[in-house]
């Protein structure tokens, strides 16, 4: 069962990570302050992170100390959480890669294809291959998957 700590303090700090975040998405700061809070909200989310995992390995140390069962398996280990972690950052970070090949290619391609028709087949190859990034990535991800 979770304690009050466990679920109010994933809160709080996702709140803090986003509250930099709220009035540039309102409209209401100015270029420089919105790039101040965007440096804020990734600096925080890192400082979060490095948080988390320091939080996790002091309490391992914890419970090795007291002589209390250590999971010895790899159900419920830090490494099979790290696996999802990288399964998610591959499809996550593959996804983000597609959708800025297809960004940059698709509006070339329909540009192309209505100065000439025939150039149809030779753009629509473009735009798929920056899709195929994102199969690939979730490809990936589905291995470690596997793995764990």
């Amino acid at each position: 069962m979770l304690s009050t700590l466990e679920i109010i303090l994933p809160l709080v700090l996702v709140v803090l990570i986003t509250l930099p975040l709220v009035k540039a998405f309102q409209g209401k700061v100015t270029k420089k302050s919105a790039k101040t809070r965007l440096y804020t909200h990734i600096s925080l989310f890192f400082a979060l992170i490095l948080f988390v995992f320091i939080w996790q390995s002091s309490s391992l140390q914890v419970f090795a100390a007291e002589g209390e069962e250590v999971v010895t398996g790899f159900a419920g280990s830090i490494a099979q959480g790290l696996g999802f972690i990288g399964a998610a950052l591959t499809t996550g970070m593959s996804a983000l890669g597609a959708g800025v090949a297809v960004a940059a290619a698709a509006p070339a391609a329909i540009g192309a294809f209505s100065e000439n028709e025939k150039n149809f087949g030779k753009s629509l190859i473009f735009v798929a291959l920056g899709e195929g990034v994102a199969i690939y990535g979730l490809l990936i991800s589905i291995l470690i998957i596997n793995k764990l």
